[in-house]
């Protein structure tokens, strides 16, 4: 796979998203996110001191992408939502953001988690990984983002059922 410069890909890996990360995320979301409502370095500060569940992806020591989960119930029927998802437009088309997206089930799983997020109607690419990996259209939120007053779809997917044991075992 190459890189952003042609080059052989370096190894992308997955970890934990830190405090120190918040201005890099900060600075993405400006650059993926110049119609709307960016979020700031603050505000991944406060979610990853709450303690949701985010994931970096790293080339070496660059962000190259982050993602974020939280809870808003807990079992027996827990809920989840995605609430970011984001790669440095010089690193897409590589399947980090699939890798981040499957982090962030891989949680939700463990708990057996019915999974919303919002989606821009316009975003075909983000639409089609999210439906690739179990989510479908159910409800259309008008001018949810701001302040461009695009359009969302909530898009939900069920919870993984519980492994089938082995009669063998």
């Amino acid at each position: 796979m190459a890189g952003p410069t042609g080059t052989e890909t370096p190894e992308v890996a997955l970890g934990p998203l830190y405090r120190a990360d918040a201005p890099r995320c900060a600075e993405l979301e400006r650059i993926l996110f110049p119609g709307d409502d960016p979020w700031s370095a603050q505000a991944f500060r406060d979610e990853i001191a709450i303690g949701h569940p985010y994931v970096a992806a790293r080339v070496g020591q660059e962000l190259v992408g982050y993602a974020g989960l939280a809870f808003v119930a807990g079992p027996p029927q827990a809920e989840a939502e995605v609430h970011t998802i984001g790669v440095d437009p010089a690193w897409q088309g590589h399947g980090i953001g699939r890798r981040l997206q499957n982090a962030l089930l891989a949680v939700a799983d463990e708990v057996r988690a019915t999974v919303f997020l919002e989606v821009r109607t316009d975003n075909e690419a983000a639409q089609a990984l999210y439906t690739s990996t179990g989510f479908t259209v159910v409800g259309l939120r008008r001018r949810y983002y701001r302040p461009s007053g695009a359009d969302a779809y909530t898009m939900r997917r069920d919870p993984v059922p519980p492994p089938v044991p082995d009669p063998h075992c």
